[in-house]
């Protein structure tokens, strides 16, 4: 009798398109939560703790459900994103580490030599509620910015799926579309004034080849685990 009262699984759609506007919102807690301190809303500390961690449980709960009670399309697509998003992010710094090692390597002359990693111990100082700018930072900072850049990359790869739905039938160009346009809307926020980036055509050239970079290694990524594990996420 037990067995009869209990509901039968694969029959919960958690992957219809009101849920993956959910998905969407959830996902950009991460760079939104680097946003909202640009203009003064939360710090990226509050909203790290209160917004994006929270996001991502909740992302993370939603396709525990889905695994046990709904088709697995949600559980696939947030699997998915996640990790085309880390190999996107992966592949994107690989492009960026010639830039930044161009004068120790002795390749300013070939190329320009750009610290296009500064960033990344600032955000940790950042989560940590150290100061901004420092002349050492420490390894819990470095850790903390890398961990949150990271995250950046995987929460991208997961936006991405519920923006398509099922990647394997779209072309990866939406990706590079949505990597380029995420970048140019960063450039117009307070984003370079808050770590004195200076805005160049160089700088400019090169960090949009890099998400290019990105973008391409996300879309066919995502096309290529989505197609391997036979989702049907969406039209």
């Amino acid at each position: 009798m037990a067995a009869e009262k209990k509901s039968m699984p694969g029959t919960l759609d958690l992957w219809s398109p009101s849920f993956r506007v959910a998905v969407f919102a959830l996902a950009a807690s991460s760079i939104g939560s680097l946003i909202a301190d640009f203009y003064g809303v939360l710090s990226l500390r509050n909203a790290t703790l209160w917004v994006f961690l929270p996001s991502m449980l909740i992302l993370a709960c939603g396709a525990w459900v889905d695994q046990v009670r709904g088709t697995g399309a949600f559980c696939r697509a947030i699997k998915g994103g996640l990790v085309a998003g880390l190999i996107a992010a992966v592949a994107y710094d690989l492009f960026r580490l010639p830039f930044v090692f161009a004068r120790p390597l002795g390749l300013d002359g070939f190329i320009p030599s750009l610290n296009l990693f500064k960033v990344f111990p600032r955000f940790g100082a950042m989560i940590l509620n150290q100061p901004l700018e420092q002349p050492v930072y420490s390894v819990a900072a470095h850790a903390a910015g890398w961990a949150y850049h990271f995250a950046n990359g995987a929460t991208l790869g997961i936006l991405y799926v519920a923006c398509v739905g099922n990647p394997a039938r779209r072309h990866w160009g939406w990706a590079v579309l949505l990597a380029a346009g995420l970048e140019l809307g960063m450039l117009l926020t307070p984003y370079p004034a808050v770590f004195a980036i200076p805005v160049t055509p160089r700088f400019i050239g090169v960090t949009m080849a890099a998400h290019f970079v990105f973008g391409v290694t996300l879309g066919l990524w995502a096309r290529r685990l989505f197609a391997n594990s036979g989702a049907k996420s969406g039209q």
